[in-house]
């Protein structure tokens, strides 16, 4: 182990690892702007301009939303980048003889290609950031992040575990809650029913420090028997009185409109937690894998990098279509398959970090097969 981090110390880059990392660094900056362009131009370019010819926005607004736009495709775009341009540099080193002449002096391919595994390091600590800073940022500014929305609906449990109340919200936004019934249930247990003691509504509400405080509520008394005997009216009436609970259960009602990528990864397992305890099981397993795939996500632009320099790896009269059409097949099949493997985890068929870690077992899988198939 000693011996391995003294090699990383003494580690400097020669004049053919300077050559390789700039030509595979100019030839993953030109990916990565096709890339983002092909990503944007159909449909995103499209809505801006259509807002700007119908005077909704002005062209400096525009230009705007479309600058905060290409973070969300920039993290999908660096691993595209590395891979399409390692395999683009060591398909022409491959094609000038030049790695048979390298391989010929005695350098092993895992040496030539130390260069790009080490532009994929800094790439995936870069798509990393990336994905946990200008995302949110960029996804906040664009207004995905209101946290209003509507039909919110909670279960306050009692210590056994027996529902205590059942709060419904038709409506709300950051600072009110609108249309808010409680349904208070019975300490009377039957085998076959569920009774209520009373039912509150009240038109709007708002949460408090220690308290959601609703406004003009209409208390509807039940007897034993499901029949109204009361109906009283108090101008204000306190419930989700426990420790944290009121922010707890706002924050949870907030966060349920709000896209996956309006979140830092502290703020995903932040509210992950709140999901698990308020037993929110799909929405607990979807935001884990989420959170999971954002450590896991930059690790393929090292994997990338691998795979794209075995890729372009070729004798030099051999053919070049099939390396960059495996290629365009492993990404389409990455990005394809994502959403599949969060449903998965979201219903509990793979457990959130096996559902995340999986495609990347896969890559680590292809460059053992890639190497051998090649014998390298």
């Amino acid at each position: 182990m000693n011996g391995a981090i003294q090699k990383i110390k003494n580690f400097k880059l020669s004049l053919l690892d300077k050559f390789i990392l700039s030509q595979v660094i100019g030839a993953t900056l030109v990916c990565l702007i096709l890339f983002i362009i092909v990503w944007i131009a159909p449909e995103t370019l499209f809505k801006i301009i259509k807002k700007i010819l119908n005077d909704r926005v002005t062209v400096l607004m525009g230009i705007k939303l479309l600058i905060l736009e290409i973070p969300k495709v920039l993290a999908k775009a660096i691993p595209v980048g590395i891979l399409l341009g390692s395999i683009f540099t060591f398909d022409r080193l491959s094609k000038n003889s030049e790695l048979s002449i390298l391989r010929g002096i005695g350098l092993s391919f895992n040496r030539i290609m130390t260069p790009v595994v080490i532009l994929g390091c800094i790439l995936s600590i870069f798509c990393y950031l990336v994905n946990d800073k200008l995302v949110p940022i960029a996804s906040n500014k664009l207004g995905e992040s209101k946290g209003g929305g509507s039909h919110f609906v909670y279960i306050v449990e009692n210590q056994d575990k027996t529902p205590k109340q059942n709060i419904i919200v038709s409506n709300f936004n950051p600072t009110t809650i609108f249309n808010i019934t409680v349904m208070n249930f019975s300490n009377e247990k039957y085998k076959d029913v569920t009774t209520f003691e009373s039912i509150v509504f009240a038109p709007t509400a708002k949460k408090q420090k220690d308290c959601w405080m609703l406004y003009d509520a209409l208390i509807y008394e039940i007897d034993e028997n499901g029949i109204y005997k009361k109906i009283a009216h108090k101008k204000t009436y306190p419930i989700l009185q426990e420790k944290n609970q009121a922010q707890e259960v706002f924050d949870l009602m907030l966060n349920t409109t709000r896209k996956e990528r309006v979140f830092t990864n502290h703020q995903i397992s932040k509210y992950s937690k709140l999901l698990k305890k308020a037993n929110f099981s799909d929405e607990y397993r979807y935001f884990r894998a989420k959170l999971y795939q954002r450590y896991l996500h930059p690790i393929t632009c090292i994997l990338f990098a691998i795979i794209g320099c075995l890729l372009g790896f070729a004798p030099p009269r051999s053919q070049r279509l099939i390396g960059f059409t495996i290629a365009v097949g492993m990404i389409f099949g990455y990005y394809i398959t994502l959403p599949f493997f969060d449903l998965l985890a979201q219903k509990g068929v793979l457990p959130p970090f096996l559902a995340a870690a999986f495609p990347i077992i896969l890559f680590i899988i292809s460059i053992f097969i890639i190497k051998k198939v090649k014998d390298l």
